[in-house]
């Protein structure tokens, strides 16, 4: 398992065919005020990519678009809400076809009110996660290794998260509502960026 760094983008070739689970780190929680300032990504076979993007980037990153925009991948990730919307404002691309394993665990794991990623990776995997450096600085001129660690463990387990997140969806019979969830996910998050991001747009008031 190795953690690898890059600069602007992705380099060509290094993840395999499949889906691939994706994360991203922020200046904050406000997606055009909060730079994108790191893409995660592993295609589960045990290695991380980092993908800095530096003040004034100009988010060309073609090898890492490309991933992001093939159809033939599923992109894998943990409120992918977020993330879709982050992607799609800097690189210009929206991920898709989606699976996030926040809204297949509220969808199966009924009878708790906790959906972290470090919960969820508790659960059902059996490890622990630190989220010590979740609220660092990630727009700084270094990362530091601890920094590193965090965002590579942020996709390290969603493949497999997912394979028991299906199982569970398949047990109790949800399959197919948590498919239509994930096939609406982009176009939520494009409803956040277009200004609608509290507002139930099916609500009656």
């Amino acid at each position: 398992m190795t953690v690898h760094f890059h600069e602007e983008d992705l380099p060509p070739g290094v993840l395999a065919d499949g889906p691939v689970a994706i994360d991203t780190e922020t200046m904050g929680l406000i997606t055009p005020r909060d730079r994108l300032c790191v893409v995660q990504i592993s295609d589960g076979r045990g290695d991380e990519h980092l993908v800095r993007f530096n003040p004034g980037s100009s988010y060309e990153a073609p090898h890492l678009k490309a991933v992001i925009a093939d159809p033939a991948r599923i992109k894998l990730f943990h409120f992918g809400r977020f993330d879709i919307a982050a992607l799609q404002h800097y690189l210009g691309v929206l991920a898709t076809p989606v699976y996030c394993t926040k809204i297949a665990s509220r969808l199966v794991r009924t009878y708790t009110d906790r959906h972290g990623l470090k919960e969820l990776v508790r659960e059902l995997l059996g490890q622990d996660l630190s989220k010590v450096q979740q609220s660092s600085d990630w727009g700084g001129p270094v990362l530091s290794d601890a920094q590193k660690d965090y965002a590579a463990s942020d996709v390290r387990y969603l493949h497999l998260l997912k394979d028991e997140l299906d199982g569970r969806l398949i047990r109790e019979g949800r399959m197919e509502i948590a498919q239509a969830c994930f096939d609406f996910l982009p176009h939520r998050a494009l409803l956040d960026l277009a200004g609608w991001p509290e507002t139930d747009i099916f609500a009656h008031m």
